[in-house]
């Protein structure tokens, strides 16, 4: 049955439930699947009122509650998804599967510890289950827990290291495989992909067998964006994508390219740029007694950045003024391999600090966000934006007047960044000196596009961000009717 052919099914068999219903008091069960037959063809307010109407009659209808929190947290209300789902565990604590799904909401929000807690819960409940395995697979893997998270991911993975996620839409579907890592490092594309108008088969690459053909796909994301962290994932990577005559949106061999240290050799002799001389080293390294002396031989001064590899949004990142704040540093860090990093303090007007963020997309440039805070390691969700109106106001400008408010000669370096990067779909993090250099900050496909929060002073964001996120789609349908 096609996609389209099972959609009218569906709406065949909604009509008569309907109809059921109309003709005598419906039921919790007829209500039921009344919600599901909605939320199965996209109709997501009304599937979310039908839900509500059942836990008015039955407060503890766990279909409902189930499906009720899944759908508040692809719909962004983060808090009352986790407020369903630990109704669940109060009024069903031998259901292993509310302990996944908060765990899984807990997880994409980055409570690790909160995350990790309830899928060692559910596996409690139930040492099989499948979904537990793999969410601390990833857990642990963030925790450098290597040895545990494969023992994890092979009891997780093996033999299901596909999730499909199906297509609401009322067109016939495009489908896209997306490659990830187990390991972490992936772009976050839950939201970038829009399932009204794809389907969408997620792979665990490393526990795929190449010998098995790939699951049915007209375009391949390789969602796996980190090449500091994900190396054997990418060379994984390569090697099914073999298999296959589709369009890839960025080739592993060109992600394995944009590691911290690799593009800032890379970068080297662009005009206008600022580019911190970058490093990698390991823990080992790091531990020496001469570590100090060792930086200095290679041309550091403190105050240094330290980053753990492979984390994102802050996470493991210190500015040492010394060697004892480096050992410091260093002992609260997880895994084995380090990015030391110049510290180039490049405060803005009014003494702030600003991390700009322009993602490329097939080509063309699409600002995301201007973050302005008085503290040096800065992000949007960190940022004093929420507070400060005029904050909001210069974000603002920059999303609606990006090349004005760089000026040219900044936008012809980010161009130059952005062919040297190479990928259909990455992000370009830079602050901006007083003479009106780019400083950058890091280029790498693992960047997210996020949907603006509620209230009326984010509406401002939700065109551009929409922009962005509509160059997406637009980029997967262009490379599908290329082969069709």
């Amino acid at each position: 049955m096609t996609d389209l052919a099972h959609r009218s099914a569906l709406e065949s068999e909604l009509a008569r439930i309907e109809a059921l219903s109309a003709a005598q008091a419906p039921t919790t069960d007829l209500l039921f699947r009344q919600a599901v037959l909605l939320n199965d063809l996209g109709r997501i307010d009304e599937a979310k009122s039908v839900y509500l109407e059942i836990l008015k009659i039955d407060s503890t209808h766990l279909g409902a509650l189930s499906n009720l929190g899944g759908l508040l947290y692809e719909m962004n209300f983060r808090e009352a998804a986790i407020t369903v789902y630990s109704r669940i565990i109060q009024c069903y604590p031998n259901e292993a599967a509310g302990h996944v799904n908060l765990a899984t909401v807990l997880w994409d929000h980055d409570d690790h510890a909160g995350a990790r807690f309830h899928y060692e819960a559910a596996l409690k409940i139930d040492p099989d289950c499948p979904e537990a395995h793999q969410g601390m697979a990833c857990v642990l893997m963030e925790l450098r827990e290597d040895d545990a998270a494969w023992e994890h991911g092979q009891k997780g993975f093996a033999g299901r290291p596909c999730r499909v996620i199906p297509c609401r839409g009322s067109r016939e579907p495009v489908s896209v495989l997306v490659l990830n890592s187990v390991a972490g490092g992936n772009t976050p594309l839950r939201r970038a992909i829009d399932n009204r108008v794809f389907t969408t088969t997620l792979l665990a690459t490393e526990f795929y067998d190449p010998a098995r053909p790939l699951p049915e796909h007209q375009v391949v994301w390789n969602a796996i964006g980190d090449a500091d962290l994900c190396g054997k994932a990418l060379h994984m990577a390569a090697e099914l994508l073999r298999k296959t005559g589709a369009p890839v949106i960025n080739r592993p061999e060109a992600v394995a390219l944009t590691g911290r240290e690799c593009m800032t050799e890379r970068l080297a002799g662009i005009k206008n740029l600022l580019l911190p001389k970058t490093v990698r080293m390991s823990r080992s390294a790091l531990e020496q007694d001469d570590a100090k002396a060792a930086l200095e031989a290679m041309g550091f001064r403190f105050p240094v950045l330290l980053r753990a590899l492979g984390f994102h949004a802050g996470k493991h990142f210190i500015k040492a003024a010394g060697a004892d704040d480096l050992r410091a540093g260093l002992a609260a860090m997880p895994g084995g391999e380090f990015a030391v990093i110049q510290f180039l303090d490049a405060p803005g007007k009014n003494g702030n600090y600003r991390k700009y963020r322009v993602m490329t997309i097939d080509g063309k440039f699409y600002p995301l966000h201007a973050a302005i805070s008085r503290n040096w390691k800065i992000h949007y969700f960190s940022a004093d934006m929420a507070e400060n109106a005029a904050h909001r106001a210069e974000d603002g400008d920059f999303l609606l007047n990006m090349p004005s408010v760089l000026g040219p000669a900044a936008m012809a370096t980010l161009e130059e960044i952005r062919s040297a990067v190479s990928l259909d779909y990455a992000g370009i993090d830079f602050g901006m000196t007083a003479k009106g250099e780019i400083l950058f900050f890091e280029a790498n496909a693992a960047m997210v596009i996020l949907p603006p929060g509620r209230g009326e002073q984010w509406d401002y964001r939700r065109a551009p961000v929409q922009k962005a996120l509509d160059a997406v789609t637009a980029m997967l349908l262009s490379r599908s009717e290329a082969v069709t």
